[in-house]
């Protein structure tokens, strides 16, 4: 395997932005600390990424955007539109343009990004996924590419991965208080229905949930815990499996608005009313939802703001490429509409 950036970091017993200083010529190290990471360079015999280095050198005045969805999937979902918005409002004003690629799967999204990066279309990426020990991000920050994450970066063993840029909403907030709300509106059989498996927003959603319920003393049951597609079909397969088991919940904690409206939708055509037998609440507040009847209780998330700061985050990594990695989480807000009225006295 190639000699990286981290192998050389290791060996000289710096961190891998000191190594990347170095290359630099940074006049910022110590002559004792560059003599270390040449030694290290010369005796594994590391060589420089030459289009990396390039990338800091020059400029297409362009940002990439890979979305990670099936498109069909990406532009039924509020989400993506709202946090293009907010990324496009920030380009231009600095006088950048956008390219927006759209990926299928984890496999599509490695390889798109690494094209747009190394043949210089772009200055750098923003990513709108976040997997769980994710090969892609490591391979950006092994390489030292510009990129900024929408989303927490987590390894297999659910740790931050360091250094990355990246922005997003406390997901664990979001779970605990949507789960909240229906434990203390007297609901006690509280499904959640959550996205794939393999994405640390779904996982840290999940977590809030059964904080909630274990704070309250609520038992977690294998059948209410469905993972679907973000999208309205998404609902409709878990409410038809709720259907067909024969185990209603009383409440549903959805993960996102689209899979919340299409439970509903399937609910209401089986003649289950909302929210007298089953309250629901959903995540992203989209305009859908303040419009449908019943109206959706939902956690309101800054999707516009996290697309502008994405974007400044990612042109500062590009115009000074040794800035230190830092994050932003914004909070989130409950907004109790008809969906999950309280239970009614017997």
């Amino acid at each position: 395997m190639a000699v990286t950036i981290k192998d050389v970091a290791a060996r000289a017993g710096v961190n891998p932005s000191t190594v990347s200083r170095v290359l630099a010529e940074s006049p910022l190290i110590s002559e004792e600390t560059k003599e270390r990471v040449r030694m290290a360079i010369k005796e594994l015999g590391y060589h420089p990424n030459a289009i990396a280095r390039s990338l800091a050198m020059s400029s297409s005045r362009t940002i990439g955007l890979v979305i990670s969805r099936p498109t069909e999937q990406a532009f039924a979902n509020p989400f993506f539109p709202e946090v293009i918005r907010g990324i496009g409002t920030v380009l231009e004003r600095e006088g950048y343009h956008l390219m927006l690629e759209m990926a299928s799967d984890a496999e599509s999204e490695g390889r798109t990004t690494l094209q747009m990066l190394k043949s210089r279309r772009v200055d750098g990426v923003i990513l709108t996924s976040s997997r769980i020990g994710d090969r892609l991000i490591s391979r950006l920050i092994e390489e030292n590419l510009p990129f900024v994450l929408i989303g927490r970066p987590i390894d297999r063993e659910y740790q931050e991965v360091d250094p990355v840029l990246w922005v997003d909403n406390d997901n664990v907030q979001v779970g605990y208080m949507a789960t909240e709300h229906l434990i203390l509106n007297g609901r006690k059989d509280i499904a959640m229905v959550n996205g794939p498996r393999d994405l640390v927003v779904s996982y840290d959603r999940f977590c809030g949930y059964r904080k909630a319920m274990h704070m309250y003393g609520r038992e977690i049951r294998d059948e209410f815990l469905i993972n679907v597609t973000f999208t309205e079909d998404g609902g409709i397969q878990a409410a038809e499996h709720f259907i067909k088991s024969g185990r209603m919940p009383d409440a549903i904690f959805a993960a996102d608005d689209s899979i919340a409206l299409g439970a509903i939708m399937r609910l209401k055509e089986q003649g289950i009313t909302v929210p007298d037998d089953v309250a629901v609440v959903g995540v992203n507040d989209s305009p859908i939802g303040r419009v449908a009847r019943p109206s959706l209780t939902t956690m309101s998330v800054e999707i516009f703001d996290m697309g502008v700061r994405a974007a400044e985050m990612l042109i500062e990594r590009i115009n000074d490429g040794d800035i230190p990695s830092y994050h932003i989480v914004f909070p989130s807000e409950l907004i109790v509409r008809e969906s999950s009225t309280a239970l009614k006295a017997e």
